[in-house]
């Protein structure tokens, strides 16, 4: 017990424990005085004590991603893929003890993006592409959102429950991941990320699993603007940028699809489409391989750059 005179007023401060940080304190009088003495230092404990190290405000800049497998991440991540600038982070969409990361944080935005054991994405190389063309202050903060094999409706709000009652038993554990609700975890996660950046922008890559139909276009029509409603975004400054499925030169199984994937921007006027032209195939001809996430990844990052000037 340590006695202390301030201002006249005397008081007993009792320390209980040896770290700072983790010390409790307690005030035996006067009341008033212990009050805002306590309320001062517990402030100061949450400051030394908080891990973040993300710029604030506009100095982060966030870009949503969502859709099925090729956004999910098909192909292996090789050596190279594993080396990262800190200025690059991924907030993570799942818990994966495996990784040591937990929902909701910010990480180093080293691959796996979406899920604990999902492969490369286009994002990764998103984010490394912006990078590179940016001020050296700013910040990436990826959110990814995607399930193998999908259809767009698993991402209307109003509609998933109806798409989940018949989902197959292998798209089952992903669907659990996500709360059952893919769409309802993508504005979780992103609503946390605005509280320390800005939203720049949407990613999407699905369509394989929509192939021939013709109403695509609309239905992520649909999912865009609850998105931007969610949000509060301003669609004007909160471009969709939608890249094509595995391409006609590559085999493509579900190359058709590209040319309804080619009219979203009449629907939708601020989308642009990220061709998957030369972006080589897995040998399935439905999934991009390593390099060929690296090529959509890079396209989608020139798309994007010349939108934020």
């Amino acid at each position: 017990m340590k006695q202390n005179i301030t201002n006249g007023v005397r008081y007993s401060i009792k320390m209980i424990g040896t770290d700072l940080n983790n010390a409790a304190i307690e005030f035996i009088k006067p009341k008033a005085y212990n009050k805002l003495l306590g309320i001062a230092l517990l402030l100061a404990s949450l400051l030394c004590n908080s891990e973040k190290s993300y710029a604030q405000g506009p100095k982060l800049y966030v870009f949503l991603s969502f859709g099925q497998s090729n956004m999910e991440g098909n192909a292996p991540f090789e050596p190279q893929d594993t080396t990262v600038d800190n200025r690059f982070s991924v907030l993570q969409a799942v818990d994966c003890v495996e990784l040591g990361r937990k929902k909701g944080n910010w990480y180093t935005a080293k691959p796996p993006l979406c899920r604990c054991k999902t492969g490369l994405t286009p994002m990764d190389y998103f984010g490394r592409t912006l990078l590179d063309s940016l001020p050296k202050d700013v910040r990436i903060g990826i959110i990814n959102v995607a399930i193998g094999g999908c259809k767009i409706e698993l991402f209307d709000k109003d509609n998933y429950q109806t798409y989940t009652a018949t989902a197959p038993e292998w798209m089952k554990s992903a669907l659990d991941a996500y709360g059952g609700n893919p769409y309802g975890r993508l504005v979780e996660l992103a609503k946390i990320a605005q509280q320390s950046g800005i939203i720049k922008g949407i990613l999407l890559h699905q369509g394989e699993s929509n192939t021939g139909d013709q109403e695509w276009p609309k239905k992520v029509k649909v999912v865009y603007e609850h998105l931007i409603r969610d949000l509060n975004l301003n669609p004007t400054s909160t471009p969709l940028l939608a890249g094509e499925v595995v391409h006609a030169d590559q085999g493509g199984t579900c190359a058709s699809m590209n040319k309804i994937i080619a009219t979203l921007p009449t629907i939708i006027s601020n989308a642009h489409i990220i061709s998957s032209a030369g972006c080589t195939a897995a040998a399935d001809h439905l999934h991009f391989n390593a390099q060929g996430y690296r090529m959509l990844g890079e396209r989608y990052a020139k798309t994007m750059l010349s939108l934020l000037k």
